[in-house]
């Protein structure tokens, strides 16, 4: 579990989120023994949580915990999980924490279907919080959908790739940061405007979630990110150190290093692992990288000036260091 920072906020808030994933394990079972197995992969598989958590702390702006705010965190998880079933189809990833992803197992057919099972399955329990949670998980469904599509069709003539790139990571990742600290103020009667606010600092959070990940993907072993280094560059999907690049190439300042990498990250040219290797080594020793990581730090910086308003607390303090603590995952 993640640090809090405050011991007595921790014993509070930890036995709800062992509730919070016990309720999450049974979600994920009870079709029947043929489907199980697969709807089950990934949450057996663990993960760090951070959505049910940032529910579960955001609550404590408000009245407290209750049911609904226990619910709200699990379909909050449950959502994640299956967007997870449809990237690593899309992305032909072979790994997810550390175990094989589902479409490696089961095939592509089995992995979409079990992730439009688990879509349902958290959909079924936002409707038993009221018209409004319906509402905001649609809205929320909506870009998860629009910023894989985005992500996917790439940028229109004209964008600037980099600005595309940050409106696909506040769709496909932040939205659903921004929804689950959204429901925690919601469900435990914080108001409105709380629950505003604290919807800008998820946004923002997940932007530099996901920042910090593009860089992670290149500086880290498949042991500890549970995924395969470069698995983006194979693909073709190009992250922000490579953005990066293309962004100097096109106003005239990239160097002679990055504009062979450019010509390296051709994905005809990463087919085998020894040159996705060196290449992922290669951009890892650029510039760029350190581009990207100052950028994570700026966007985490900027959440936790959302919640400038917010009283002193030991709440408000777990909200500060949980923005941090995404992009300190870089040292």
């Amino acid at each position: 579990m993640l640090p809090l920072g405050d011991a007595e906020l921790e014993a509070r808030l930890y036995p709800h989120l062992d509730e919070v994933e016990e309720r999450l394990r049974e979600a994920v079972v009870g079709a029947d023994a043929l489907v199980d197995p697969p709807s089950a992969h990934l949450a057996s598989a663990g993960g760090k949580r951070l959505r049910p958590l940032l529910t579960l702390l955001t609550a404590e702006l408000g009245d407290g915990q209750n049911d609904g705010v226990r619910s709200a965190a699990v379909a909050v998880e449950l959502t994640h999980l299956a967007t997870l079933y449809h990237d690593d189809v899309m992305d032909s990833a072979p790994l997810r924490r550390g175990a094989p992803a589902a479409h490696e197992v089961w095939g592509n057919s089995v992995a979409i279907l079990t992730g439009d099972l688990l879509f349902a399955r958290a959909s079924r329990l936002v409707a038993s919080l009221g018209a409004d949670a319906v509402r905001v998980h649609a809205e929320t469904f909506e870009r998860l959908c629009l910023g894989q599509l985005h992500e996917t069709m790439g940028p229109t003539d004209g964008q600037d790739p980099v600005e595309h790139h940050l409106r696909v990571l506040a769709d496909k990742t932040g939205s659903l940061i921004a929804t689950s600290a959204r429901y925690g103020a919601a469900f435990s009667g914080a108001g409105q405007e709380l629950a505003d606010l604290l919807a800008r600092y998820g946004e923002k959070v997940g932007v530099a979630f996901q920042l910090a990940d593009d860089v992670i993907d290149l500086s880290a072993d498949a042991a500890t990110t549970g995924k395969t280094p470069g698995t983006d560059l194979r693909e073709g999907v190009d992250t922000m150190p490579v953005l990066l690049l293309r962004q100097r190439a096109e106003n005239g300042s990239l160097d002679a290093t990055g504009a062979d990498l450019l010509d390296r990250l051709r994905v005809e040219e990463l087919a085998s692992d020894e040159k996705l290797r060196a290449v992922v080594a290669d951009l890892r020793a650029h510039e760029v990288v350190a581009e990207a990581r100052a950028l994570a730090e700026r966007w985490a910086h900027d959440a936790v000036a959302e919640i400038a308003p917010l009283p002193a607390s030991p709440v408000k303090d777990a909200l500060e260091a949980f923005a941090r603590l995404l992009v300190d995952r870089l040292a």
